[in-house]
Protein backbone atom coordinates (compact mmCIF):
# COMPACT_ATOMS: atom_id res chain seq x y z
CA UNK A 1 0.00 0.00 0.00
CA UNK A 2 1.51 3.26 -1.29
CA UNK A 3 3.06 5.53 1.55
CA UNK A 4 1.18 8.97 0.65
CA UNK A 5 1.89 12.59 1.39
CA UNK A 6 0.39 15.67 -0.12
CA UNK A 7 -3.53 15.68 -1.49
CA UNK A 8 -3.53 11.65 -1.10
CA UNK A 9 -2.37 11.80 2.34
CA UNK A 10 -5.41 14.77 2.90
CA UNK A 11 -8.08 12.52 1.04
CA UNK A 12 -7.38 9.63 3.80
CA UNK A 13 -7.27 11.42 6.58
CA UNK A 14 -10.70 13.51 6.24
CA UNK A 15 -12.34 11.09 4.02
CA UNK A 16 -12.46 13.27 1.05
CA UNK A 17 -13.05 11.67 -2.09
CA UNK A 18 -12.83 14.04 -5.66
CA UNK A 19 -14.72 12.85 -8.94
CA UNK A 20 -11.28 14.43 -10.99
CA UNK A 21 -8.41 12.41 -10.34
CA UNK A 22 -4.89 14.37 -9.17
CA UNK A 23 -2.64 14.85 -11.96
CA UNK A 24 0.08 14.55 -9.37
CA UNK A 25 0.54 12.30 -6.64
CA UNK A 26 3.29 11.73 -4.08
CA UNK A 27 4.63 9.06 -1.92
CA UNK A 28 7.48 7.94 -0.01
CA UNK A 29 9.34 5.17 -1.59
CA UNK A 30 12.76 3.48 -1.35
CA UNK A 31 14.51 5.77 -3.85
CA UNK A 32 13.44 9.01 -6.07
CA UNK A 33 11.47 8.44 -9.33
CA UNK A 34 8.73 10.31 -11.89
CA UNK A 35 6.19 8.09 -13.56
CA UNK A 36 4.30 9.98 -16.01
CA UNK A 37 0.91 8.09 -17.64
CA UNK A 38 -1.62 9.57 -19.53
CA UNK A 39 -1.93 12.99 -18.54
CA UNK A 40 -0.97 12.01 -14.81
CA UNK A 41 1.86 12.22 -12.93
CA UNK A 42 3.43 9.44 -9.73
CA UNK A 43 5.91 11.02 -7.81
CA UNK A 44 8.21 9.09 -5.34
CA UNK A 45 10.15 11.00 -2.66
CA UNK A 46 12.84 9.69 -0.41
CA UNK A 47 11.54 9.47 3.53
CA UNK A 48 13.67 12.66 4.13
CA UNK A 49 11.12 14.48 1.89
CA UNK A 50 8.12 13.81 4.48
CA UNK A 51 6.44 16.66 5.30
CA UNK A 52 4.76 16.53 9.13
CA UNK A 53 1.57 14.70 9.39
CA UNK A 54 -0.46 17.91 9.82
CA UNK A 55 -2.80 19.97 7.45
CA UNK A 56 -0.19 22.64 7.29
CA UNK A 57 2.58 20.46 6.35
CA UNK A 58 0.81 18.20 3.96
CA UNK A 59 -1.07 20.89 2.27
CA UNK A 60 1.86 23.23 2.07
CA UNK A 61 3.42 20.63 0.31
CA UNK A 62 0.46 19.64 -2.11
CA UNK A 63 -0.12 23.53 -3.14
CA UNK A 64 4.04 23.33 -3.99
CA UNK A 65 4.78 20.13 -5.21
CA UNK A 66 1.12 18.90 -6.81
CA UNK A 67 -0.27 22.16 -8.06
CA UNK A 68 -3.80 23.16 -7.21
CA UNK A 69 -6.93 21.37 -7.40
CA UNK A 70 -10.39 23.28 -6.65
CA UNK A 71 -12.76 20.67 -6.85
CA UNK A 72 -10.49 18.92 -3.93
CA UNK A 73 -10.40 21.74 -2.16
CA UNK A 74 -13.55 22.89 -1.89
CA UNK A 75 -14.49 19.39 -0.38
CA UNK A 76 -11.82 19.68 1.82
CA UNK A 77 -12.82 23.28 3.33
CA UNK A 78 -16.72 22.10 4.12
CA UNK A 79 -15.03 18.78 6.28
CA UNK A 80 -11.71 20.01 8.18
CA UNK A 81 -12.10 21.80 11.22
CA UNK A 82 -11.77 25.56 10.72
CA UNK A 83 -10.07 26.28 13.85
CA UNK A 84 -7.09 23.58 12.53
CA UNK A 85 -6.87 25.90 9.57
CA UNK A 86 -6.86 29.32 11.73
CA UNK A 87 -4.20 28.11 13.73
CA UNK A 88 -1.67 27.63 10.68
CA UNK A 89 -2.61 31.26 9.05
CA UNK A 90 -1.81 32.66 12.40
CA UNK A 91 1.48 31.19 12.99
CA UNK A 92 2.48 31.89 9.52
CA UNK A 93 0.94 35.13 8.99
CA UNK A 94 3.20 35.95 5.91
CA UNK A 95 3.98 32.25 4.64
CA UNK A 96 2.89 32.02 1.15
CA UNK A 97 1.56 28.67 1.46
CA UNK A 98 -0.27 29.36 4.40
CA UNK A 99 -1.80 32.87 2.85
CA UNK A 100 -2.50 31.02 -0.41
CA UNK A 101 -4.48 28.47 1.61
CA UNK A 102 -6.74 30.69 3.49
CA UNK A 103 -7.23 32.57 -0.05
CA UNK A 104 -8.44 29.69 -1.16
CA UNK A 105 -10.77 29.03 1.63
CA UNK A 106 -12.40 32.21 1.86
CA UNK A 107 -12.74 32.19 -2.53
CA UNK A 108 -14.51 28.65 -2.07
CA UNK A 109 -16.43 28.70 0.47
CA UNK A 110 -17.67 32.09 0.58
CA UNK A 111 -16.68 32.56 4.15
CA UNK A 112 -14.49 34.13 6.32
CA UNK A 113 -11.57 32.87 8.84
CA UNK A 114 -10.97 34.30 11.84
CA UNK A 115 -7.70 36.20 11.28
CA UNK A 116 -7.33 40.11 10.56
CA UNK A 117 -5.31 39.98 7.67
CA UNK A 118 -1.93 40.23 6.07
CA UNK A 119 -0.77 43.60 7.52
CA UNK A 120 2.60 43.21 5.28
CA UNK A 121 4.89 41.63 2.19
CA UNK A 122 4.85 41.03 -1.31
CA UNK A 123 1.68 39.34 -3.12
CA UNK A 124 1.67 36.12 -4.29
CA UNK A 125 0.51 34.34 -7.14
CA UNK A 126 -2.91 32.24 -6.86
CA UNK A 127 -1.47 30.12 -9.39
CA UNK A 128 1.43 29.42 -10.92
CA UNK A 129 1.10 31.44 -14.51
CA UNK A 130 3.65 29.35 -15.82
CA UNK A 131 1.70 25.66 -14.92
CA UNK A 132 -1.61 27.24 -15.40
CA UNK A 133 -4.14 29.44 -18.08
CA UNK A 134 -4.34 32.67 -15.49
CA UNK A 135 -6.56 35.84 -16.23
CA UNK A 136 -5.32 38.38 -18.22
CA UNK A 137 -5.76 41.01 -15.42
CA UNK A 138 -5.58 39.47 -12.37
CA UNK A 139 -6.79 41.64 -9.02
CA UNK A 140 -5.20 42.06 -5.61
CA UNK A 141 -6.96 40.46 -2.61
CA UNK A 142 -5.17 42.71 0.00
CA UNK A 143 -6.24 40.70 3.06
CA UNK A 144 -4.09 37.75 1.89
CA UNK A 145 -1.64 39.48 -0.23
CA UNK A 146 -2.45 36.91 -3.08
CA UNK A 147 -2.82 37.74 -6.80
CA UNK A 148 -6.47 36.37 -7.54
CA UNK A 149 -5.06 35.26 -11.54
CA UNK A 150 -7.61 32.40 -11.51
CA UNK A 151 -9.41 32.11 -14.65
CA UNK A 152 -13.00 32.26 -13.30
CA UNK A 153 -15.27 32.95 -10.54
CA UNK A 154 -15.98 31.18 -7.01
CA UNK A 155 -19.43 30.10 -8.78
CA UNK A 156 -17.15 28.36 -12.23
CA UNK A 157 -13.54 28.31 -12.33
CA UNK A 158 -12.14 25.85 -14.90
CA UNK A 159 -8.19 25.06 -15.00
CA UNK A 160 -6.12 24.28 -17.55
CA UNK A 161 -2.72 23.04 -16.71
CA UNK A 162 -0.21 24.19 -19.55
CA UNK A 163 0.88 20.81 -20.51
CA UNK A 164 3.49 21.06 -23.77
CA UNK A 165 0.27 19.94 -25.51
CA UNK A 166 -1.60 23.10 -23.57
CA UNK A 167 1.37 25.27 -25.01
CA UNK A 168 1.54 24.29 -28.30
CA UNK A 169 -2.28 25.00 -28.91
CA UNK A 170 -1.51 28.72 -28.05
CA UNK A 171 1.29 29.02 -30.26
CA UNK A 172 -1.26 27.70 -32.84
CA UNK A 173 -2.39 30.44 -35.14
CA UNK A 174 -5.44 29.76 -36.97
CA UNK A 175 -5.58 33.21 -39.07
CA UNK A 176 -1.66 32.43 -40.45
CA UNK A 177 -2.65 29.24 -41.38
CA UNK A 178 -5.91 30.31 -43.25
CA UNK A 179 -3.36 32.49 -45.16
CA UNK A 180 -1.60 29.99 -46.30
CA UNK A 181 -4.52 28.23 -47.46
CA UNK A 182 -5.14 31.49 -49.60
CA UNK A 183 -1.66 31.58 -51.09
CA UNK A 184 -2.31 28.27 -52.64
CA UNK A 185 -5.42 27.93 -54.09
CA UNK A 186 -6.30 31.77 -54.25
CA UNK A 187 -8.39 34.21 -51.80
CA UNK A 188 -12.05 33.98 -54.18
CA UNK A 189 -12.00 30.02 -54.13
CA UNK A 190 -11.43 29.92 -50.38
CA UNK A 191 -14.31 32.59 -49.81
CA UNK A 192 -16.18 30.63 -51.86
CA UNK A 193 -15.44 27.44 -49.97
CA UNK A 194 -16.07 29.32 -46.53
CA UNK A 195 -20.15 28.71 -47.74
CA UNK A 196 -20.47 25.44 -48.22
CA UNK A 197 -17.92 24.84 -45.32
CA UNK A 198 -20.71 26.52 -43.38
CA UNK A 199 -23.23 24.34 -44.35
CA UNK A 200 -20.76 21.36 -43.69
CA UNK A 201 -20.79 22.44 -40.61
CA UNK A 202 -24.30 22.61 -39.33
CA UNK A 203 -24.63 18.68 -40.99
CA UNK A 204 -21.63 17.11 -39.36
CA UNK A 205 -23.30 19.62 -36.13
CA UNK A 206 -26.21 17.58 -36.13
CA UNK A 207 -24.35 14.23 -37.58
CA UNK A 208 -22.95 14.17 -33.77
CA UNK A 209 -26.50 13.87 -32.75
CA UNK A 210 -27.55 11.28 -35.01
CA UNK A 211 -30.22 14.11 -36.89
CA UNK A 212 -28.20 15.08 -40.16
CA UNK A 213 -31.19 13.81 -42.53
CA UNK A 214 -33.29 16.64 -41.18
CA UNK A 215 -32.56 19.24 -43.93
CA UNK A 216 -34.55 22.39 -42.12
CA UNK A 217 -32.79 21.50 -39.25
CA UNK A 218 -29.31 22.02 -40.81
CA UNK A 219 -30.13 25.08 -42.81
CA UNK A 220 -31.77 26.78 -39.81
CA UNK A 221 -28.18 25.81 -37.55
CA UNK A 222 -26.07 27.11 -40.99
CA UNK A 223 -28.08 30.10 -40.75
CA UNK A 224 -27.28 30.76 -36.97
CA UNK A 225 -24.00 30.35 -37.96
CA UNK A 226 -23.42 32.26 -40.61
CA UNK A 227 -25.75 35.65 -38.73
CA UNK A 228 -24.31 34.75 -35.36
CA UNK A 229 -20.75 34.18 -35.24
CA UNK A 230 -18.81 37.11 -33.40
CA UNK A 231 -21.58 39.19 -33.36
CA UNK A 232 -23.00 40.49 -29.93
CA UNK A 233 -21.77 41.54 -26.66
CA UNK A 234 -22.20 38.93 -24.50
CA UNK A 235 -23.04 35.27 -26.44
CA UNK A 236 -23.42 33.64 -22.90
CA UNK A 237 -26.17 36.07 -21.58
CA UNK A 238 -29.83 34.26 -21.60
CA UNK A 239 -30.98 36.78 -23.63
CA UNK A 240 -28.78 35.96 -26.43
CA UNK A 241 -28.50 32.17 -25.29
CA UNK A 242 -32.69 32.37 -25.43
CA UNK A 243 -32.28 33.71 -29.10
CA UNK A 244 -29.83 31.38 -30.36
CA UNK A 245 -32.05 28.32 -29.41
CA UNK A 246 -34.79 30.13 -31.02
CA UNK A 247 -33.08 30.44 -34.25
CA UNK A 248 -31.76 26.84 -34.02
CA UNK A 249 -34.95 25.02 -33.19
CA UNK A 250 -37.34 26.73 -35.29
CA UNK A 251 -40.87 27.72 -34.43
CA UNK A 252 -42.15 24.23 -33.24
CA UNK A 253 -40.12 23.20 -30.36
CA UNK A 254 -41.85 21.98 -27.94
CA UNK A 255 -39.54 24.08 -25.01
CA UNK A 256 -37.30 26.73 -24.88
CA UNK A 257 -35.13 28.92 -22.74
CA UNK A 258 -33.24 27.76 -19.74
CA UNK A 259 -34.29 24.62 -18.18
CA UNK A 260 -36.10 24.23 -14.42
CA UNK A 261 -36.15 20.29 -14.87
CA UNK A 262 -33.30 17.69 -14.32
CA UNK A 263 -31.35 16.48 -17.80
CA UNK A 264 -29.27 13.50 -18.05
CA UNK A 265 -27.64 11.62 -21.03
CA UNK A 266 -28.21 8.21 -21.49
CA UNK A 267 -30.68 5.46 -22.67
CA UNK A 268 -34.18 3.96 -21.26
CA UNK A 269 -35.58 1.97 -23.61
CA UNK A 270 -37.94 -0.33 -21.37
CA UNK A 271 -35.78 -2.94 -20.32
CA UNK A 272 -32.14 -1.01 -19.30
CA UNK A 273 -31.77 2.25 -17.83
CA UNK A 274 -28.27 3.80 -18.32
CA UNK A 275 -27.29 6.76 -17.58
CA UNK A 276 -23.87 8.52 -18.79
CA UNK A 277 -23.93 11.67 -17.45
CA UNK A 278 -26.05 14.09 -14.86
CA UNK A 279 -26.27 17.92 -15.33
CA UNK A 280 -26.32 20.47 -12.50
CA UNK A 281 -29.66 21.49 -10.71
CA UNK A 282 -31.70 23.48 -12.35
CA UNK A 283 -30.74 26.19 -9.83
CA UNK A 284 -27.87 26.28 -10.49
CA UNK A 285 -27.38 26.52 -13.84
CA UNK A 286 -27.90 30.55 -13.64
CA UNK A 287 -24.73 30.66 -11.27
CA UNK A 288 -23.04 28.42 -13.58
CA UNK A 289 -23.87 30.42 -16.65
CA UNK A 290 -22.76 33.51 -14.93
CA UNK A 291 -19.46 32.03 -13.69
CA UNK A 292 -18.49 30.86 -17.58
CA UNK A 293 -19.45 34.51 -18.42
CA UNK A 294 -16.48 35.79 -16.11
CA UNK A 295 -14.16 33.00 -17.15
CA UNK A 296 -14.85 34.57 -20.65
CA UNK A 297 -14.22 38.01 -19.01
CA UNK A 298 -11.19 37.14 -17.01
CA UNK A 299 -9.47 35.40 -19.73
CA UNK A 300 -9.70 38.24 -22.40
CA UNK A 301 -6.45 38.47 -24.51
CA UNK A 302 -5.53 34.98 -23.68
CA UNK A 303 -5.36 32.19 -26.48
CA UNK A 304 -8.25 32.22 -28.37
CA UNK A 305 -8.11 28.07 -28.79
CA UNK A 306 -7.85 27.41 -24.69
CA UNK A 307 -11.09 29.59 -24.25
CA UNK A 308 -13.34 28.13 -26.98
CA UNK A 309 -12.49 24.74 -25.67
CA UNK A 310 -13.17 25.65 -22.34
CA UNK A 311 -16.36 27.68 -23.49
CA UNK A 312 -17.32 24.48 -25.59
CA UNK A 313 -17.08 22.34 -23.16
CA UNK A 314 -17.87 24.25 -20.31
CA UNK A 315 -21.31 25.03 -21.34
CA UNK A 316 -22.04 21.10 -22.26
CA UNK A 317 -21.31 20.14 -18.98
CA UNK A 318 -23.87 22.62 -17.03
CA UNK A 319 -26.36 21.95 -20.12
CA UNK A 320 -28.07 25.08 -19.31
CA UNK A 321 -31.00 24.58 -21.83
CA UNK A 322 -34.16 23.08 -22.53
CA UNK A 323 -32.69 21.68 -25.50
CA UNK A 324 -30.18 22.64 -28.20
CA UNK A 325 -27.60 22.68 -26.10
CA UNK A 326 -24.86 20.29 -27.96
CA UNK A 327 -25.45 22.54 -31.13
CA UNK A 328 -25.22 25.40 -29.28
CA UNK A 329 -21.74 24.70 -27.74
CA UNK A 330 -20.14 23.69 -31.35
CA UNK A 331 -20.89 27.35 -31.92
CA UNK A 332 -19.17 28.77 -29.39
CA UNK A 333 -15.97 27.12 -30.69
CA UNK A 334 -16.21 29.21 -34.12
CA UNK A 335 -17.69 32.32 -31.94
CA UNK A 336 -15.27 32.67 -29.51
CA UNK A 337 -12.85 31.90 -32.47
CA UNK A 338 -14.63 34.66 -34.47
CA UNK A 339 -15.07 36.79 -31.76
CA UNK A 340 -11.13 36.53 -30.44
CA UNK A 341 -9.71 37.22 -34.30
CA UNK A 342 -8.66 34.05 -34.62
CA UNK A 343 -10.76 33.61 -37.20
CA UNK A 344 -11.36 36.17 -39.72
CA UNK A 345 -15.49 36.09 -41.08
CA UNK A 346 -16.93 34.85 -43.37
CA UNK A 347 -15.05 31.79 -41.88
CA UNK A 348 -16.51 29.15 -40.22
CA UNK A 349 -14.15 25.91 -39.05
CA UNK A 350 -16.22 22.88 -39.65
CA UNK A 351 -15.13 20.95 -36.51
CA UNK A 352 -17.91 19.20 -36.33
CA UNK A 353 -17.13 17.58 -39.91
CA UNK A 354 -13.66 17.00 -38.58
CA UNK A 355 -15.45 14.68 -35.79
CA UNK A 356 -17.84 12.71 -37.61
CA UNK A 357 -14.98 12.44 -40.38
CA UNK A 358 -13.86 9.04 -38.64
CA UNK A 359 -15.28 6.26 -36.55
CA UNK A 360 -11.48 7.02 -34.31
CA UNK A 361 -12.11 10.88 -34.62
CA UNK A 362 -16.00 10.57 -34.19
CA UNK A 363 -14.92 7.81 -30.61
CA UNK A 364 -12.11 10.54 -29.54
CA UNK A 365 -15.37 13.22 -29.53
CA UNK A 366 -17.14 11.35 -27.15
CA UNK A 367 -13.91 9.95 -24.84
CA UNK A 368 -13.05 13.28 -24.12
CA UNK A 369 -16.42 14.38 -22.74
CA UNK A 370 -16.36 10.52 -21.03
CA UNK A 371 -12.86 12.34 -18.78
CA UNK A 372 -15.18 14.04 -16.86
CA UNK A 373 -18.68 12.30 -16.93
CA UNK A 374 -17.23 8.78 -16.45
CA UNK A 375 -15.84 9.72 -13.10
CA UNK A 376 -18.71 11.80 -12.15
CA UNK A 377 -20.97 8.65 -12.23
CA UNK A 378 -18.77 6.27 -10.66
CA UNK A 379 -18.39 8.73 -7.78
CA UNK A 380 -22.63 8.78 -7.46
CA UNK A 381 -23.26 5.61 -9.08
CA UNK A 382 -25.87 5.07 -5.66
CA UNK A 383 -26.89 8.27 -5.77
CA UNK A 384 -29.47 8.71 -8.99
CA UNK A 385 -32.42 6.08 -9.68
CA UNK A 386 -36.00 5.92 -11.71
CA UNK A 387 -39.14 6.33 -9.59
CA UNK A 388 -42.37 7.87 -9.78
CA UNK A 389 -42.88 10.50 -12.73
CA UNK A 390 -42.95 14.05 -11.24
CA UNK A 391 -44.05 16.86 -13.41
CA UNK A 392 -40.76 19.99 -13.04
CA UNK A 393 -41.39 23.68 -12.46
CA UNK A 394 -41.49 24.06 -16.36
CA UNK A 395 -43.84 21.20 -17.34
CA UNK A 396 -41.23 18.84 -18.08
CA UNK A 397 -42.34 15.09 -16.97
CA UNK A 398 -39.62 13.20 -16.02
CA UNK A 399 -38.87 10.41 -12.88
CA UNK A 400 -35.31 10.77 -12.66
CA UNK A 401 -34.04 11.40 -8.87
CA UNK A 402 -30.75 12.36 -7.68
CA UNK A 403 -29.61 12.54 -4.26
CA UNK A 404 -26.18 14.36 -4.60
CA UNK A 405 -26.79 17.79 -5.95
CA UNK A 406 -25.20 19.55 -3.27
CA UNK A 407 -21.90 17.07 -3.05
CA UNK A 408 -21.43 17.00 -6.62
CA UNK A 409 -21.45 20.89 -6.92
CA UNK A 410 -17.79 21.20 -6.54
CA UNK A 411 -17.08 18.98 -9.51
CA UNK A 412 -19.61 21.15 -11.55
CA UNK A 413 -17.87 23.96 -10.78
CA UNK A 414 -14.08 23.16 -10.62
CA UNK A 415 -13.71 20.87 -13.36
CA UNK A 416 -10.28 20.54 -14.90
CA UNK A 417 -10.10 21.09 -18.82
CA UNK A 418 -6.65 20.85 -19.71
CA UNK A 419 -7.30 17.41 -22.34
CA UNK A 420 -10.66 19.32 -23.64
CA UNK A 421 -8.03 21.98 -24.88
CA UNK A 422 -5.48 19.57 -25.94
CA UNK A 423 -8.45 17.81 -27.67
CA UNK A 424 -10.04 20.74 -29.31
CA UNK A 425 -6.62 22.21 -30.81
CA UNK A 426 -6.10 18.93 -32.40
CA UNK A 427 -9.32 19.11 -34.17
CA UNK A 428 -9.16 22.69 -34.81
CA UNK A 429 -5.38 21.75 -36.69
CA UNK A 430 -6.93 18.39 -38.52
CA UNK A 431 -9.86 21.02 -39.60
CA UNK A 432 -7.50 23.87 -41.21
CA UNK A 433 -4.99 21.56 -42.64
CA UNK A 434 -6.85 18.57 -43.91
CA UNK A 435 -10.29 18.93 -44.23
CA UNK A 436 -10.40 23.29 -45.25
CA UNK A 437 -7.43 22.11 -47.49
CA UNK A 438 -9.66 18.93 -49.19
CA UNK A 439 -12.51 21.24 -49.25
CA UNK A 440 -10.61 24.39 -51.07
CA UNK A 441 -8.87 21.56 -53.33
CA UNK A 442 -12.36 20.06 -54.20
CA UNK A 443 -13.94 22.73 -55.14
CA UNK A 444 -10.22 24.16 -57.88
CA UNK A 445 -10.87 20.63 -59.21
CA UNK A 446 -14.17 21.42 -59.85
CA UNK A 447 -13.27 24.71 -61.44
CA UNK A 448 -11.18 23.05 -63.49
CA UNK A 449 -13.48 20.36 -64.44
CA UNK A 450 -16.14 22.27 -65.65
CA UNK A 451 -13.41 24.06 -68.06
CA UNK A 452 -11.99 21.36 -69.20
CA UNK A 453 -15.68 19.83 -69.64
CA UNK A 454 -17.18 22.90 -71.37
CA UNK A 455 -14.43 22.18 -73.71
CA UNK A 456 -15.85 18.67 -74.76
CA UNK A 457 -19.60 19.77 -74.65
CA UNK A 458 -21.64 22.33 -74.53
CA UNK A 459 -24.59 23.13 -71.67
CA UNK A 460 -25.46 25.13 -68.56
CA UNK A 461 -23.61 24.84 -65.24
CA UNK A 462 -26.75 22.65 -63.76
CA UNK A 463 -26.32 20.09 -66.77
CA UNK A 464 -22.46 20.02 -66.49
CA UNK A 465 -22.09 19.66 -63.15
CA UNK A 466 -24.36 16.55 -63.21
CA UNK A 467 -22.34 15.41 -65.67
CA UNK A 468 -19.25 15.27 -63.17
CA UNK A 469 -20.92 14.24 -60.54
CA UNK A 470 -22.62 11.06 -62.32
CA UNK A 471 -18.88 9.75 -63.74
CA UNK A 472 -17.48 10.70 -59.94
CA UNK A 473 -19.95 8.47 -58.74
CA UNK A 474 -19.99 5.88 -61.18
CA UNK A 475 -16.15 5.00 -60.82
CA UNK A 476 -15.35 7.18 -64.19
CA UNK A 477 -18.34 5.83 -66.48
CA UNK A 478 -20.99 7.50 -68.08
CA UNK A 479 -24.53 5.54 -66.40
CA UNK A 480 -26.89 4.46 -68.37
CA UNK A 481 -28.97 7.19 -66.05
CA UNK A 482 -27.19 9.67 -67.78
CA UNK A 483 -27.25 8.67 -71.11
CA UNK A 484 -30.67 8.80 -71.05
CA UNK A 485 -30.92 12.42 -69.61
CA UNK A 486 -27.81 13.36 -72.28
CA UNK A 487 -28.09 11.37 -74.97
CA UNK A 488 -24.94 13.09 -76.95
CA UNK A 489 -22.92 10.91 -74.52
CA UNK A 490 -24.21 8.21 -76.57
CA UNK A 491 -21.32 9.23 -78.95
CA UNK A 492 -18.69 7.09 -77.23
CA UNK A 493 -15.74 9.03 -78.09
CA UNK A 494 -16.76 12.42 -76.99
CA UNK A 495 -17.75 10.36 -73.58
CA UNK A 496 -13.99 8.83 -73.55
CA UNK A 497 -12.98 12.54 -74.22
CA UNK A 498 -15.40 13.85 -71.32
CA UNK A 499 -14.53 11.34 -68.77
CA UNK A 500 -10.81 11.63 -69.67
CA UNK A 501 -11.01 15.63 -68.96
CA UNK A 502 -12.71 14.87 -65.42
CA UNK A 503 -10.26 12.30 -64.17
CA UNK A 504 -7.60 14.87 -65.14
CA UNK A 505 -9.14 17.93 -63.20
CA UNK A 506 -9.75 15.47 -60.04
CA UNK A 507 -6.22 13.63 -60.49
CA UNK A 508 -3.53 14.21 -57.35
CA UNK A 509 -1.50 17.19 -58.17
Amino acid sequence: MADWIGYQWLAERYGVSPVQAFRTDSSIAKSRATVREDGHVHQQYLPAARPADTLAGHLTFALKREGVHLEFLARLFRVLPVADLEAWVASEPTGQYARRAGFFYEYLTGEHLAFPGVAAGNYVAALDDEAYLTASHPTNNPRWRVRDNLPGTRDYCPLVLRTPRVQQAERYDCAEHLADLEVEFGADLLLRSAVWLTIKESRASFAIEHEEQHVDRVRRFASAMEERCGQGEDPLSEGALGELQSQILGPRATRYGVRRSPVFVGEVDGFTEVIHYIAPHWDETAALLSGLRGFAARTTGAAALLRAAVLSFGFVYIHPMSDGNGRISRFLVNDVLRRDGAIPAPFILPVSATITSSVVQRRGYDQVLELFSRPFMRKYAQAWRFGAEQVAEDGVHHNMQFDAWQDALPAWRYPDMTDHVEYLAQVVQLTIEQEMRKEAGYLRSLRMARERVKQVIEGPDGDIDRIIRSVRENGGKVSNKLLREIPALADEALAAELVAAIQAAFAPS
